[in-house]
């Protein structure tokens, strides 16, 4: 799967839209990337919340809980890949409040 330029974006409590740019593979990356971005600039999500992904080149929007991302990371893994990858999500989602 290509790299790509994605737009992840959330709503606060208080009806505030928070979005960051990251460069992913996947959903669940630029989810996880995001989360911690989100966190380095004191407007993480709570584990409801809905982040949107934006994937440019064809612009496709997907939504996701936080709590779904932590499900797939708990999940088996399908495939050498996909457990190195899931492995160094965990890593980065460890160094947020969001554990």
């Amino acid at each position: 799967m290509p790299i790509r330029t994605c737009t992840v974006s959330f709503t606060d409590s208080e009806g505030l839209r928070h979005s960051i740019d990251v460069q992913a593979e996947t959903v669940y990356e630029a989810a996880v990337l995001a989360i911690r971005g989100f966190q380095n600039h004191q407007c993480g999500p709570g584990p409801g919340a809905r982040l949107d992904v934006e994937a440019r080149e064809g612009s496709v929007t997907h939504s996701v809980t936080v709590g779904r991302i932590r499900n797939w990371l708990e999940s088996s893994a399908k495939s050498p890949r996909d457990m190195v990858l899931k492995e160094r999500l965990k890593t980065i989602l460890a160094s947020t409040n969001l554990q």
